[in-house]
């Protein structure tokens, strides 16, 4: 049955190719720090499960180790020019967003087609689709646009390098927050909440629980971070068991408040502090300031529309 542990070995097996790209850059003057540093992700992702709980803190605290001391470089990456891309642009028009479009629809239809299969695991066959999509997008981008298989991967490493430790925030950070709600920061968060909150006031439950996953997400700095310590505390006690709220709802307009707080915050920085670098602004905020309007209406709306429908 295919399931999470496909993906994990597929997952390792892309950072593992990234890592021997790296070790193979002359111009990256830390080329064998970041080959390390990705070498070392894979190996959480392949053998994970072989390693234990204490192996894996290990690994982890051997990459925080290479990213706070040596650091990772940037390397010269064996891609097209801006001529090449220009030419390719005019060529093939909006052929180029064929492959970008497939990962979301095969991840939409296997969603919803795969759990009736036998061969796939239906607990994740989300993560399932999602890497079915990505690699009928690389079939794609071989067969419409004629770029090699291996361009993928080069692409790919340019894009960690720019990125460096940040691009594995969302993952680390999510971690944390299983920490935080098994450490029962969630009941003491809930235990709060219930003495502010009026006894029957739905819309204050509601209010409560959007409002904190938008603030703690921007503590955090991913919003799946804050989502399993707003939910112990304040989702699960108050709007489902004592008002009877649907769960579906509730999870779905909590995540979207959530990411209100990533437009906020410059702790998200792969969001919000990483592309004002890459773009070259000189306010290192721009990005935070252009978005916090949008994010306090989105905020809102989402409040709105959960009371709306979550006790329906």
């Amino acid at each position: 049955m295919i399931g999470i542990g496909a993906v994990y070995v597929f997952a390792g097996l892309v950072f593992a190719v990234i890592a021997l790209l790296s070790a193979g850059d002359s111009g990256n003057p830390k080329r064998w720090a970041n080959t390390a540093f990705w070498g070392l992700f894979a190996l959480s992702f392949l053998a994970g499960d072989y390693l234990g709980d204490f192996g894996n803190g290990l690994l982890v605290l051997a990459m925080v180790l290479i990213a706070g001391t040596v650091g990772l470089g940037i390397g010269k990456n064996q891609t097209t020019t801006v001529q090449q891309r220009g030419t390719s642009a005019r060529l093939y028009r909006n052929k180029l967003f064929i492959p970008a479009l497939t990962i979301p629809v095969v991840t939409l239809i296997g969603s919803f087609t795969f759990k009736h299969i036998a061969l796939f695991n239906p607990a994740q066959i989300t993560l399932v689709s999602l890497s079915i999509g990505v690699i009928v997008a690389l079939l794609l981008a071989r067969v419409l646009l004629k770029q090699p298989i291996p361009a993928a991967f080069q692409e790919g490493r340019k894009l960690l390098d720019l990125l460096g430790w940040a691009s594995l925030l969302p993952q680390m950070l999510a971690a944390l927050g299983a920490v935080f709600a098994l450490a029962g920061v969630g009941q003491a968060i809930g235990g709060l909440a219930a003495q502010a909150i009026p006894g029957g006031s739905r819309f204050a439950a509601v209010a409560a629980y959007t409002i904190g996953m938008a603030a703690f997400t921007a503590i955090m700095g991913n919003a799946f971070a804050a989502f399993p310590v707003m939910t112990a505390g304040i989702g699960l006690p108050l709007i489902i068991a004592k008002f009877g709220g649907d769960a579906a709802v509730m999870t779905a307009n909590g995540m979207l408040s959530g990411f209100c707080g990533t437009l906020m915050t410059p702790m998200a920085a792969n969001f919000n502090i990483v592309p004002a670098a890459l773009l070259g602004l000189h306010d290192r905020y721009a990005v935070i300031k252009a978005q916090l309007p949008t994010a306090f209406l989105l905020l809102a709306a989402n409040t709105v529309l959960m009371y709306a429908l979550v006790f329906r």
